[in-house]
């Protein structure tokens, strides 16, 4: 275990604020869709990259980010400031656009957004239907989602930073293809997926307002992936994840720590969920364990080439 980690894990369940799902709902929502603007400027400008990964958006340290995306011989970023809650547009030619992280409709968000693109001289065109989500209303009809409590958004991107900091430790002990830590807007999680090398039956879909194909991209080749989300629907509490695809045969019966994580036959993954590592007296050390066993076990029955794949551990 690194010094770093060792130092975080001292410090106790206090740096991983309580999240309680049916508490910051209504902002939860909220935000999705303000955030699903900005992924999906991405998605217009970025150059394609393998499984999608060029449309996603990465933490900093105050929140999330595009990363510079090209415009022509232009280029700009848009950031979402958790700290003092603000969305900025900033350009490679020092121009700054601010909008404020406050309470207001979707559809106020989408006309200042899109606004604040045009006055910069940026005109996309963003498809204005969220991703998905089951409630698929329009960005700029959208006046029923109109909530922000920053104390909430900040305790969610405390977690994702806190759990950035163990996937890339996670990520670092594998030497084959890895995708990035990075979140995906679509379902408003953060991810790290690793990949075996080989190819994958085509995936079935089903994913509610996503296109088949998309899918079929996303998991065009073997793969785990493990993350954290806010929870919904079957799982209604923030909760880790890790699942396998194709999943091998006996992959719902492995054996994964801690003891506190379970398989989900409704999503076919493994969960753990948040509060268990909260309160745990290391969380970044049973965190860390769930990600490796999954792993273990999806890699081992998938018969994936793991002394090739494995950096050694000391």
């Amino acid at each position: 275990m690194t010094a770093t980690l060792a130092i975080t894990e001292r410090r106790g369940q206090g740096t991983w604020p309580s999240l309680q799902l049916s508490e910051w709902k209504d902002t939860l929502d909220t935000v999705h869709r303000w955030v699903q603007m900005v992924g999906k400027t991405r998605l217009a400008l970025a150059p394609p990259l393998n499984h999608w990964w060029h449309v996603t958006l990465y933490l900093t340290a105050r929140g999330l980010t595009t990363s510079p995306m090209p415009y022509g011989v232009r280029s700009f970023e848009v950031d979402l400031d958790f700290i003092d809650h603000n969305l900025l547009i900033r350009t490679n030619e020092g121009a700054t656009r601010a909008l404020a992280l406050v309470p207001r409709t979707v559809a106020d968000f989408y006309r200042e957004y899109t606004g604040m693109l045009d006055s910069l001289g940026f005109r996309i065109k963003l498809r204005p239907i969220p991703s998905e989500v089951e409630d698929t209303a329009p960005f700029d009809q959208d006046r029923r989602h109109a909530a922000y409590d920053p104390d909430y958004m900040s305790r969610c991107w405390k977690i994702l930073s806190r759990t950035t900091r163990v996937l890339e430790q996670f990520r670092g002990r594998f030497l084959g293809k890895c995708s990035p830590v990075h979140f995906f807007w679509g379902a408003f999680d953060l991810a790290c997926t690793r990949f075996s090398g080989r190819s994958a039956p085509p995936h079935p879909g089903g994913v509610p307002n996503l296109p088949d194909w998309a899918v079929r991209e996303a998991y065009s080749h073997e793969c785990m992936s493990a993350g954290w989300w806010p929870g919904g629907g079957p799982v209604p509490e923030p909760s880790f994840y890790a699942y396998s695809y194709p999943e091998p045969a006996g992959y719902a019966e492995a054996a994964v720590q801690p003891e506190a994580a379970y398989y989900h036959p409704e999503l076919r993954e493994f969960i753990l969920p948040y509060e268990a590592v909260r309160s745990a007296p290391n969380p970044e050390r049973i965190l860390l364990q769930f990600f490796q066993t999954t792993y273990e076990a999806g890699a081992t029955l998938g018969n994936w080439d793991r002394k090739s794949l494995e950096r050694p551990q000391e």
